[in-house]
C-alpha cells in the first residue's frame, strides 16, 4: 500500500484557500506517484483560529466531507482526511473523516483528548467515543489526533482489535518535538504496527509547529521523516506482511496477562 503524507503549512482562517491548496497537491501527487492513500494534518482548513470558529468551522462536516468525497472518487485514492473544526448543533469539535477510493465515508472521529497547552478545552467539546478500528483495502487501521498520542491505552486497544496501521494527524508544537518523535516510535514498537503521521509546519499566534511527519515500521525503524520547518511530501510503501512477522517474532500479545492488570488500565 503506497502512501503520501502532506506536511503542509496552513492559511489561518481561510478554508477555501486551504482546500484549493490540498486539491492541487493531491492532483499532482496521486497521479505522479500512483498512490493508494494520502494523509492530511490536523485542523488543516482553519489552523488554530479558535476565537473565530463561528466564522470558519464546518457545519456537520460540510463542506469538507463533500470536498474529500469528490477528490477520493475523482483520483481513485483513499484519504485520511486530517481533521477540521466542526460545528455540531451548538458545540465545536475537532473532527476527522476517512474516505475510501470510491468516495465512501468509512470512519469519522471527534478528538477525545483536548490539549490544554493550545487552549482547546475553552473552545472545543471533546468527543465521547474513543478511536475505533476501521478498514481500507481490507487492512485494519486506526486514527488518533495529536494529543491522543500521549495516551497509550487508546492505541493499545486498537492493536488488540487487530489494527496494523495507526494514523496520527497533528499540529504539534516545536517546544515538544522530542516528545512527538519518540512517542510515535514507542507506539510503533509497543504495538508492533506501522505509524503514519502528518504534522503541520509554520507559525501561528506565537506557536511554531514542528513538522517531523513520520512513517515508522512495526519494528520501530523510521522509514521516512519530515523536516522541522519545510512543506514537503513524504511517500512510503507499507508491507503488511512485516506486521505479521514482527508480531510472530516477538509475541507480546500472547504474552499479555490481562487478568493480572488493574481495572481501567
Amino acid at each position: 500500500m503506497k502512501y503520501a503524507i502532506y506536511q503542509m503549512d496552513i492559511y489561518p482562517g481561510d478554508p477555501e484557500k486551504n482546500r484549493q491548496k490540498v486539491k492541487e497537491w493531491m492532483e499532482q501527487e496521486v497521479k505522479k506517484n500512483n498512490l493508494d492513500t494520502v494523509v492530511l494534518p490536523e485542523m488543516w482548513t482553519t489552523a488554530y483560529t479558535l476565537d473565530d470558529l463561528d466564522k470558519y468551522a464546518d457545519s456537520d462536516g460540510e463542506p469538507t466531507k463533500s470536498f474529500l468525497r469528490d477528490l477520493a472518487k475523482e483520483l481513485n485514492v483513499n484519504i485520511i482526511g486530517g481533521s477540521v473544526a466542526n460545528r455540531v448543533k451548538d458545540d465545536f469539535y475537532n473532527s476527522s473523516f476517512v474516505f475510501d477510493r470510491s468516495g465512501k465515508l468509512v470512519y469519522e472521529y471527534d478528538k477525545v483528548h483536548l490539549v490544554p497547552m493550545l487552549n482547546e478545552p475553552k473552545y472545543l467539546t471533546g468527543g465521547q467515543h474513543v478511536p475505533e478500528v476501521f478498514e481500507l483495502e481490507g487492512v485494519k487501521m486506526g486514527l488518533i489526533i495529536c494529543y491522543d498520542l500521549r495516551f497509550p491505552e487508546v492505541v493499545r486497544t486498537l492493536a488488540l482489535e487487530g489494527a496494523q496501521v495507526l494514523h496520527i494527524v497533528a499540529e504539534w508544537p516545536d517546544a515538544r518535538t522530542n516528545h512527538w518523535v519518540n512517542l510515535q516510535i514507542a507506539r510503533a514498537i509497543e504495538n508492533q504496527m506501522y505509524v503514519i503521521s502528518s504534522n503541520r509546519v509554520g507559525l501561528y499566534d506565537g506557536t511554531r509547529f514542528c513538522g517531523n511527519s513520520m512513517a515508522i515500521d512495526p519494528w520501530g525503524d523510521v522509514l521516512k521523516q519530515g523536516s522541522d520547518d519545510r512543506e514537503e511530501t513524504l511517500t512510503t510503501q507499507l508491507d503488511l506482511e512485516k506486521v505479521k512477522q514482527v508480531r510472530n517474532d516477538v509475541p507480546i500479545f500472547s504474552s499479555r496477562v490481562p487478568h493480572l492488570y488493574k481495572t481501567g488500565l
